[in-house]
């Protein structure tokens, strides 16, 4: 039975063109591999083949003529970064996600068959399930100001995946260690129990307000209907 060990983890972000992961393509991918006191980053810059929103670039600092000028193939990153989580899993390590549901189903929507093999870790799926009704923003700026945590440079890939790697640990070992207790199945139904009771409260709150809620997901940890 495999237990989650807070040494040997891959932590993932992405970077990308739209808020949406149904329209979403890559700016940045990048990957930390953490193997006991070895720490690992890879980073890579893609150009999306579509214009970068100014809203989106404004956030990531990326623009559409540096992307074009300096980027990789889109298709070539996608692949790297597929093919890198999947040989993370097979070697034995959790793959770190904050906000799972979007990062893991961008990239669903762009292979179309993109599937989890392996655990997943969704340091803000955790906070939410276990401090339910504390007050404030749970971005990840916000947790990591909760936790303690250090975030180098916010909406850098690298920087991202980092800190969420931090967070987990932070969880796992001080603040939640019940967590460490569980077989990592028995952490993925945690996490995909969890997430459905919290966004079917948050359903029906919004609807209760008159709000659109088409747009909000109870799967986890990608969209029911990422393909």
């Amino acid at each position: 039975m495999a237990f989650f060990d807070a040494s040997r983890m891959m932590s993932f972000d992405l970077e990308t063109t739209s808020v949406n992961p149904r329209t979403a393509r890559i700016v940045t991918s990048s990957l930390v591999t953490i193997d006991g006191a070895q720490a690992n980053a890879h980073e890579a810059l893609a150009d999306p083949g579509v214009e970068i929103p100014a809203e989106a670039a404004a956030v990531h600092g990326i623009t559409t003529e540096y992307a074009r000028a300096h980027g990789r193939p889109h298709d070539e990153v996608l692949q790297e970064t597929v093919d890198m989580i999947k040989r993370g899993w097979e070697d034995g390590l959790t793959l770190i996600v904050f906000n799972a549901p979007y990062d893991l189903s961008v990239l669903r929507q762009l292979t179309g068959d993109f599937t989890v093999t392996g655990p997943v870790f969704d340091p803000l799926v955790i906070d939410r399930a276990k401090d339910r009704y504390r007050k404030g923003k749970r971005n990840l700026g916000a947790l990591c100001e909760l936790y303690g945590v250090k975030l180098d440079n916010a909406h850098d890939a690298t920087a991202d995946a980092t800190a969420a790697a931090r967070l987990a640990w932070k969880q796992v070992r001080s603040t939640y260690p019940e967590l460490a207790q569980m077989s990592t199945d028995e952490l993925m139904e945690f996490q995909a129990v969890e997430y459905y009771k919290l966004q079917t409260e948050l359903r029906e709150f919004f609807e209760s307000k008159g709000r659109d809620v088409s747009n909000l997901t109870t799967s986890w940890p990608m969209i029911g209907d990422a393909s």
